[in-house]
């Protein structure tokens, strides 16, 4: 058993408005640290997740459901409320399947992977220090737990993407509790976990899709990252 780093909470102690450019750092490579060693052994992942979309600072909507990942570069996002969709990565194509529209669009894997995803770390043994050409520990107003710690990740080689940075929440745990994926127009993406299942028993058929009887298949678009959707 792997033996986590002292507690972030302790580095909480120290004054934001003091805080030196040592202790920032010291902050930031500590919650890094503890985020990838509480998820580098797992094979398997479950979790409950809330999304929600505002714009100009305006809710817009939210979506609810169960998130699945295997390792490596599978996962598969149940969206349960307020409709039933599902988005599914099986290794070969990444795919959109709306019951409602009784349509499933897919678009080749290799197509739609992208190493900057803020999740990509979930199904792959990639490194935040891979994914992040800099981290910056935030203010505790950032984060809605006093005991989490949140940064902010500036996306490797994002100048083209519209996506540029990402706002990750950990608990003293070590477990991810929230993104945030500020996007283009305004809009801003935020993911809340709870529950996380560490590698609980996933059949691999999980994350296989076969459409229904009668349902159309698309060649089309899909977001760039997991898990994030328009």
């Amino acid at each position: 058993m792997r033996i986590l780093p002292l507690p972030l909470a302790l580095l909480l102690c120290l004054p934001y408005a003091a805080a030196t450019p040592q202790s920032q750092a010291l902050a930031s490579s500590s919650a890094v640290h503890l985020l990838e060693t509480r998820y580098a052994s797992v094979r398997t992942l479950q979790v409950n997740f809330l999304e929600r979309y505002t714009q100009n600072g305006k809710f817009v909507r939210a979506e609810a459901g169960i998130a699945y990942f295997l390792r490596p570069g599978k996962m598969r996002w149940d969206y349960e409320a307020p409709e039933k969709n599902t988005f599914l990565v099986d290794g070969t194509y990444s795919w959109f399947y709306s019951p409602s529209d009784r349509t499933a669009t897919r678009v080749p894997a290799k197509q739609s992977e992208d190493l900057r995803t803020p999740l990509a770390f979930l199904t792959s043994h990639m490194k935040l220090s891979r994914l992040c050409a800099k981290i910056e520990v935030q203010n505790a107003g950032a984060s809605p737990q006093p005991d989490n710690v949140a940064f902010r990740c500036e996306l490797r080689d994002a100048q083209e993407a519209s996506t540029k940075e990402v706002l990750f929440e950990v608990s003293p745990q070590g477990e991810l509790r929230r993104i945030v994926v500020p996007q283009e127009g305004a809009i801003e993406l935020e993911f809340s976990f709870t529950g996380w299942k560490w590698n609980p028993p996933l059949d691999k058929s999980l994350f296989q899709f076969t459409p229904p009887r009668g349902v159309a298949i698309v060649n089309g678009l899909l977001p760039e990252a997991p898990g994030v959707r328009q």
